[in-house]
């Protein structure tokens, strides 16, 4: 915010100056702003601008209207300042402004254009209106995904909350039923104790009573001996004799059953119950599960993933072809076919190699015994990716080596292929269109429509675009594989082979039994032969479009490959 008011603070200075005057060694401060002529205005040189045949068609707005415009609006200015020249031109190549004299460093660029003529009616022009439209659903769609993550924190909280009360309602019933075991265990011990010591005392019991009477035998023994006669003696003799076998026999019987074997008690705590200190480290663990949520970006339909100005559109009826360089690819069965950002073309063929040629259409380089070739794609970094067709695989080729960075293995037939955002998009026959990662080799299956070994397929802002020999069409779905539009026309066009789309949607396509090429408008409901076999074409397999020179390459089976200049 400081730099915002800081920066409208040094640019006022400009505003309340009039430039007219300033020029003339006069200081008047401005009442409007001109914006074509790039200065303030006093009321004085306001009156003459307004009149004079130069500026009368100016618009010009007042200086508080003017300061109110965003920073970024006033930081562009309407002058080159490399050269302090009005901008003239528009280069599409390098998509900036240009003055006269900006030109000569974009001699080689196509598509400079008159710039009155784009931003004639630019602020009632759809395409502003779609780019308001789109901040809009951008604005929306931030609120919208800030109200989900802000429910999914009161959903964490909410879930903090319960498992903290599930855990110590989880001590609790673990206390309680150790307290249990504890009571039980203990009551046992006590039991087992008085049992054993019942058994133990009640042997006691006994015994002290039979040593009671041998202690008063061995006291009636000295009176015996004195007191008694022989006969007594000797019948009592017999008597204690009787008592003392039994009582021997008693004491031997003691001895040799379990009445007398030495008890003990111990207690064996539960394995489990010891394991937990050993084992169990954790109460429970705490888990985090990501699950993809139900927020779904709302998005207008048939809206091109990226806005732009809209330029003046070419349609299929005004196109022009100019014929700029014939290549002698030299060998047959010529797949497939791309134009690099340096100019130069690569061709990948049937037979095991791929060849990249000059700009001049001389021989570059080529890279041989690399197994079978379908199709090739310039991917960024000096890297191409190379379809193999039957081998299930792609290879990924580094320009300025000459050699393979990696071979990616898939499950599938790789025909066609273009390359968008860090993806390959690619035919696999039976298995439709698959979408691969780069990053992190995933496969997603975008459309399961059973494609011909020849199918090609290409991009367009949110729509991809398919040919399929099976039935002669050319296809337009969305990244879902919803069909949003097909074109079908044999009269004019059979097995389409090779595909791509130029900066306003039109779409060429090759013709392989029809000897020709022909581009269908974007909708998908008409369609302009643009080239045939009076042009030198038979049988043309593969074709590509550089959307940043405007050039069309086309390349025959096995008769050779051109180039077009397209306007």
């Amino acid at each position: 915010m400081f730099y915002f008011k800081d920066r409208l603070r040094i640019m006022a200075t400009n505003w309340n100056v009039c430039g007219v005057c300033e020029n003339l060694q006069i200081t008047k401060p401005s009442v409007v702003w001109c914006s074509e002529c790039d200065e303030g205005l006093c009321g004085e040189c306001k009156n003459h601008h307004a009149v004079s045949k130069g500026t009368k068609s100016h618009e010009t707005i007042s200086i508080a209207e003017y300061k109110n415009l965003p920073t970024e609006v006033l930081q562009i200015s309407q002058t080159c300042k490399l050269h302090n020249e009005k901008y003239q031109l528009f280069c599409t190549k390098h998509d900036c402004p240009c003055c006269k004299k900006c030109v000569k460093s974009h001699n080689d660029c196509k598509g400079l254009t008159d710039i009155n003529e784009l931003i004639k009616n630019v602020k009632t022009s759809n395409a502003l209106n779609e780019i308001e439209q789109t901040v809009q659903e951008v604005v929306d769609n931030i609120k919208r995904l800030s109200t989900n993550r802000n429910e999914n924190l009161k959903s964490i909280e909410n879930k903090k909350r319960e498992i903290e009360a599930e855990i110590k309602q989880t001590r609790i019933q673990v206390n309680h039923h150790l307290d249990k075991l504890q009571d039980d265990l203990i009551k046992e011990l006590l039991r087992v104790e008085q049992h054993e010591k019942s058994k133990i005392e009640n042997l006691l019991t006994t015994l002290t009573k039979k040593e009671k009477e041998m202690t008063e035998v061995q006291e009636n023994f000295a009176t015996i001996k004195q007191h008694a006669s022989e006969l007594q003696t000797f019948l009592t003799m017999k008597d204690i004799e009787k008592h003392i076998v039994g009582d021997e026999k008693y004491i031997q019987s003691i001895t040799t059953n379990d009445s007398t074997h030495q008890v003990n008690i111990s207690c064996q705590i539960n394995k489990f119950l010891q394991q937990i200190t050993a084992n169990v480290q954790k109460f429970g663990e705490i888990n985090v599960k990501s699950d993809p949520c139900d927020f779904s970006v709302q998005k207008r339909k048939d809206r091109q993933a990226q806005i732009m100005v809209a330029l003046p559109t070419n349609n299929i009826d005004n196109l022009t072809l100019t014929l700029q360089n014939r290549i002698d690819t030299k060998l047959s069965r010529v797949f497939g076919c791309s134009l690099l950002p340096d100019c130069r073309m690569v061709f990948s063929y049937n037979d095991d190699k791929i060849k990249v040629f000059k700009s001049d259409g001389s021989k570059d380089f080529e890279i041989k015994d690399i197994g079978k070739t379908f199709d090739v794609e310039f991917i960024g970094d000096d890297s191409i990716a190379v379809t193999s067709g039957e081998s299930n695989k792609i290879n990924i080729f580094d320009l300025k080596t000459h050699k393979l960075k990696k071979s990616i293995k898939v499950d599938s037939y790789t025909g066609g292929v273009t390359y968008k955002n860090g993806h390959l998009i690619y035919c696999a026959r039976e298995k439709g269109i698959q979408m691969l990662s780069l990053n992190n080799g995933t496969i997603t299956n975008v459309s399961s429509t059973k494609l011909h070994d020849s199918a090609y397929v290409t991009t367009f802002g949110d729509k991809l675009i398919y040919t399929n020999s099976n039935n002669h069409s050319v296809n337009c779905c969305d990244y879902h594989g919803n069909i949003l539009w097909t074109f079908c026309d044999e009269s004019a066009l059979q097995c389409p082979a090779g595909i791509s789309v130029d900066n306003d949607g039109n779409v060429y396509v090759a013709g392989y039994y029809t000897d020709n090429v022909v581009v269908i408008s974007p909708d998908g409901q008409r369609c302009r032969q643009i080239l045939t076999c009076e042009d030198e074409f038979s049988e043309p397999w593969t074709l590509h479009y550089d959307t940043s020179t405007n050039e069309l390459l086309v390349a025959n089976e096995s008769t050779g490959a051109f180039l077009y200049d397209v306007k």
